[in-house]
C-alpha cells in the first residue's frame, strides 16, 4: 500500500492528464482492482481536489492511500456520467462506495396478447412490443395470488401454448370456474377478447367500471331468470372486491409511483420502496445498502436510487421522504435514459409517506436486534471452538450426488446479518474419476476450485473459518488441501454427527481435537441451523440439475439449433424420436427451418445411426 502522500501524488499527476469534460472515474489498487468509482462535472478540479485538501475524511484518506493507477472516461453530460457511475458500481462492487446489495428483477404479470387467446403468467427479464405487462410485483408470491384471483374474475387461460393445443377436453380448472376454456371452443373467440380487455382495464386502475359493469350485467341475467350466470357474475364481483380491499385501492392512494423512504439508526440504513400502480398497492421491498458512517443520508439515498434504477424503468413519479444528492440530475438522466418525464417530490409530511417510515423503522430495528443475536453468538462460537477470534465470515461446504450422477458440492456463507445469499455457490464436480461415494475426492475439488485464485488471507472475500459436513476424514483432506494452497492459518471445523447420525450428539473436529457441546447449547443449535442450510441448499441444486438432465433433449447437442428451432420441430413431430425418423422433405416443410438447419438435423440423427 502506498502512503496517503504517495496517493495524492497519484491523483495530482492523473488530474493534469484528464480533459475538462463530465465523466467517470475509477481507482485502483495494487492487486489491479477498483476499490472506487466517482463521476465529476469535471474531471481535473475533481481528481485534483483530492490532492488539495488537507481535512479528507478518514474513509477517504484509506482510499487514496491504497490507490496504485486511476482509469477515467469522458462522458458528453453529467447525467450520462451519472449513469455511468451507476452501472460501474453495481458491477464491480468497489469497497469504498456505497453499495446496493441483493438486487434483483421484479417479477411482472404478463398478457400475451401476441396469441389469438391471450395467456396470463408471470415474467421476468427483457419486455416486448407485442405483450402487455403490469408490475413490478415486490415477490413471485404476490404475483401468484393476483394472477390466482385474476383467474376467479375473468376465466383467462394460464397454460401454455403446447398445452392449449393438446387439450381436446376442457381441463380442471375450467371445472372449477377458473378458466373459459378457449382451448376446446367453450367460448368465443370475441368474448374471450372482451374478458381480456376487462382483465387489462382492471390492472389499469379501472376497477370501479369493470364492478359497476359486472353488478348490471348480474341484474339483467336475474330480471332473464337466468340464476345460474348470475350467480357465476356474483362470484366474480365478490372476487373482484377481495382483490380491492387486499391490494389496499383507495382513492388517497398514489396513482404511478414508487414510494421509497430511507431511514437509519446505529449506522445502518433501511430504504424501502413501495410500488403502487393504477393506485393499487403491489407490495414492498426492504433493501440495506453498504455504507461507511460519514456517508450522508442524502448520498446513500442518491446511491441506491442510481443503483436501483440502473437496470429498471422508474414510473411516471417518485415519491421521497427526504432530498437524495444530485436529486435534479438524477430527474434529467432518468428521463434521457428512459425517454419519458419523471417527477421526483419530497413529502415527508404526507400521510402514506409517514406510514412508510415507520414500516422502515419497524424493520430496521428487527434487523439491528436480529444483528445483536446472530454477533453474540458468533463471540460464542470463537470462545467454544478457542479460535481466538470471533468469526465475522463463515463459509460452509456440503456434497451431494445420486450414484455418481450429477455430482455437486455446495457453499453457503453466514455472518452477523444472517445467511449471505449472493455469496452461495454451487460446483459442478468436473472429475469424472471421482466415484459416487468419493466425498472426499469431491471436496478436494471444490476446495482447490474455491481457493486455487485467492492471493492469501488477507483477501477480503476470503472467510475466516470453514465449516465441513464431515468427520474426521472430511477435516483431514481440507486441512490438507488447504495447506497445499498455502492458507495454514485458515481455520476449519468439522461437523460430524456420530455412527447414530442423531440431531443433538454432534461432534466437532478441529485443531484443538474433538470438541462437544451441550444439547442446549445456543452455539449448538446456530452451527445445526447453518449445516441444514448448506444441505438443503446442496440437495436443491442436485435435485435442479438432475431434473433439468432428465428433459434434456438430443436436439440440444445440435449445433445452430436454437430453442425456437427446437421448439417448432418438437411441436410438429411431438417427440425427439419422431423427428429422428422423419424424411429431410419433412423436416424443411416446417415453418421456421430452413434448408441448412434441416439438413444438420437430419445428418445429426442419421449420422448417429451409422455409428452406432
Amino acid at each position: 500500500m502506498n502512503s496517503l502522500e504517495q496517493g495524492k501524488e497519484i491523483f495530482k499527476n492523473k488530474s493534469k492528464l484528464c480533459s475538462n469534460s463530465p465523466g467517470v472515474y475509477q481507482v485502483f489498487d495494487e492487486k489491479n482492482k477498483i476499490i472506487y468509482v466517482g463521476k465529476a462535472k469535471n474531471l481535473p478540479n475533481r481528481l485534483s481536489n483530492y490532492s488539495s485538501s488537507s481535512t479528507q475524511p478518514i474513509r477517504t484518506e484509506r482510499m487514496i492511500a491504497s490507490t496504485n493507477r486511476i482509469d477515467t472516461i469522458s462522458t458528453l453530460n453529467e447525467s450520462e456520467a451519472l449513469l455511468l457511475e451507476a452501472n460501474l458500481i453495481k458491477k464491480n462492487k468497489p469497497r469504498y462506495n456505497v453499495l446496493l446489495k441483493d438486487d434483483k428483477s421484479f417479477p411482472y404479470i404478463q398478457i400475451r396478447s401476441s396469441h389469438d387467446y391471450p395467456q396470463i403468467t408471470k415474467f421476468r427479464g427483457k419486455h416486448n412490443d407485442k405483450d402487455i405487462y403490469f408490475g413490478p410485483f415486490a415477490s413471485i408470491a404476490s404475483a401468484n395470488w393476483t394472477i390466482k384471483m385474476l383467474q376467479k374474475v375473468f376465466q383467462i387461460r394460464v397454460c401454455d401454448d403446447n398445452t392449449f393445443k393438446g387439450r381436446s377436453r376442457p381441463c380442471i380448472l375450467y371445472q372449477i370456474k377458473r378458466c373459459s376454456g378457449p382451448c376446446t371452443g367453450e367460448i368465443t373467440k370475441s368474448e374471450y377478447s372482451k374478458t381480456v380487455d376487462e382483465c387489462s382495464s382492471f390492472l389499469n386502475g379501472k376497477s370501479r367500471d369493470i364492478q359497476k359493469k359486472m353488478s348490471q350485467e348480474m341484474e339483467k341475467e336475474s330480471d332473464r331468470l337466468n340464476f345460474e350466470k348470475a350467480a357465476i357474475l356474483r362470484d366474480r364481483i365478490k372476487s373482484l372486491t377481495y382483490i380491492q380491499s387486499s391490494q389496499n385501492i383507495q382513492k388517497n392512494n398514489l396513482k404511478d409511483a414508487d414510494l421509497i423512504v430511507s431511514y437509519r439508526k446505529e449506522n445502518i440504513t433501511c430504504v424501502v420502496i413501495f410500488f403502487y400502480r393504477s393506485k393499487q398497492n403491489w407490495g414492498s421491498q426492504y433493501f440495506y445498502p453498504k455504507h461507511d458512517h460519514e456517508d450522508s443520508d442524502e448520498h446513500i439515498l442518491k446511491s441506491f436510487l442510481t443503483q436501483f434504477y440502473e437496470n429498471k424503468e422508474p414510473p411516471s413519479e417518485l415519491v421521497l421522504n427526504l432530498t437524495p444528492e444530485n436529486h435534479e440530475l438524477i430527474k434529467s438522466a432518468f428521463e434521457k435514459k428512459y425517454n419519458k418525464k419523471i417527477s421526483i417530490k419530497i413529502s415527508p409530511k404526507n400521510s402514506i409517506v409517514k406510514n412508510a417510515v415507520k414500516n422502515a423503522q419497524e424493520q430496521l430495528q428487527i434487523k439491528i436486534l436480529s444483528q445483536e443475536k446472530n454477533n453474540d453468538l458468533l463471540i460464542s462460537m470463537g470462545e467454544k471452538f478457542k479460535l481466538g477470534f470471533t468469526p465475522s465470515l463463515i463459509e460452509v461446504y456440503d456434497n451431494s450426488h445420486n450414484q455418481g450422477d450429477s455430482n455437486i458440492g455446495a457453499l453457503i456463507a453466514f455472518g452477523k446479518d444472517g445467511f449471505i445469499k449472493n455469496r452461495y455457490r454451487k460446483f459442478n464436480i468436473k472429475n469424472t474419476k471421482i466415484k459416487s461415494n468419493d466425498d472426499y475426492g469431491m471436496m478436494t475439488e471444490v476446495i482447490q476450485r474455491r481457493f486455487s485464485k485467492v492471493d492469501s488471507l488477507t483477501d477480503e472475500n476470503v472467510p475466516d473459518l470453514l465449516l465441513i459436513d464431515g468427520g474426521k476424514g472430511q477435516y483431514s483432506v481440507v486441512r490438507n488441501k488447504l495447506n497445499d494452497l498455502g492458507f495454514h492459518g485458515l481455520k476449519i471445523i468439522a461437523i460430524s454427527k456420530g455412527k447414530e447420525r442423531n440431531k443433538g450428539n454432534e461432534k466437532f473436529i478441529s485443531e484443538d481435537g474433538v470438541i462437544e457441546l451441550d444439547k442446549n447449547d445456543p452455539v449448538l443449535f446456530l452451527t445445526q441451523r447453518i449445516r441444514d442450510e448448506a444441505h438443503r441448499f446442496a440437495i436443491t441444486t442436485h435435485r435442479k440439475k438432475k431434473t433439468k438432465q432428465m428433459f434434456k433433449s438430443p436436439l440440444d447437442e445440435i449445433d445452430g439449433i436454437g430453442s425456437k428451432r427446437k421448439k417448432a420441430l418438437l411441436s410438429h413431430f411431438g417427440s425427439a424420436k419422431a423427428i429422428e425418423g422423419a424424411s429431410l422433405d419433412d423436416i424443411k416443410s416446417i415453418d421456421g427451418i430452413n434448408d441448412s438447419s434441416a439438413e444438420k438435423v437430419y445428418n445429426f440423427f442419421h449420422k448417429k445411426k451409422n455409428i452406432l
